[in-house]
């Protein structure tokens, strides 16, 4: 945990925060705190700053709380991905977490198991515990927002063009002759499930405006995919 996250029910006065959870935990079993002791701390949804320890036990901590700093840098790309198996997908959410997303669109394809649907894993709560485990190791506030789509066709023919309208689009696609590697500035990028997308969806894709681009020579897992993809561009320190 490398940024206490703090939610609004946590405070008691403008400064000041009591926790009694899971983080309470943290602190004292991981951290080992004591009372004086600095913390990285970060309002969820916005500002970071610090927190001074002003009590600790074995219930409860108190701390008070200065936020001067904004939130990390969003990433430059927007994620179009194709919902993986479950066992992958807590880790899409922390990756894309950690990575600045702002935008997460998990859509249906061909080659995705309509059983994926049903995971409890898209519940709000479970979706938001796993984006939560993701801000808290990079140090960040604010959470990707997970948008679901259960039918390709629709989500390419009628949203998608609203979502590329005023930047590019790019789809992966193996057999691409360009490297995303070459798009490092802000746009869409649309990953596939494990096989990728068939060709129907990449004609698909393309005929409103997407552009093929390939991810390496390697076959990826979806999970990996994931980070190859974000890394390609970087959000850059302001100042």
């Amino acid at each position: 945990m490398n940024i206490v996250l703090l939610k609004p029910a946590d405070w008691i006065d403008d400064e000041t925060v009591v926790l009694d959870d899971r983080r309470h935990q943290h602190i004292v079993a991981v951290l080992k705190s004591q009372p004086g002791q600095v913390l990285r701390v970060g309002a969820l949804g916005g500002q970071r700053g610090s927190g001074t320890i002003l009590a600790i036990d074995d219930k409860t901590v108190r701390i008070h709380v200065q936020l001067t700093l904004a939130a990390l840098q969003r990433h430059p790309f927007d994620l179009i991905l194709a919902l993986p198996r479950p066992k992958m997908l807590r880790r899409v959410f922390r990756t894309a977490s950690e990575m600045g997303v702002a935008h997460l669109h998990l859509i249906h394809s061909a080659r995705v198991e309509k059983s994926y649907w049903q995971s409890p894993l898209l519940k709000a709560d479970r979706i938001a515990a796993a984006l939560e485990a993701g801000l808290e190791r990079a140090g960040d506030t604010l959470l990707p927002e997970v948008h679901l789509h259960r039918r390709f066709r629709p989500f390419v023919e009628d949203i998608l063009p609203t979502l590329a309208q005023n930047r590019p689009c790019w789809i992966a696609d193996r057999n691409a002759t360009r490297a995303l590697r070459d798009e490092a500035r802000a746009g869409l990028v649309l990953l596939g499930p494990e096989g990728g997308f068939i060709p129907f969806e990449i004609e698909l894709a393309e005929s409103v405006g997407a552009l093929c681009r390939h991810l390496g020579e390697r076959t990826l897992s979806v999970d990996t995919a994931v980070a190859a993809a974000l890394a390609q561009a970087l959000p850059q320190p302001v100042g």
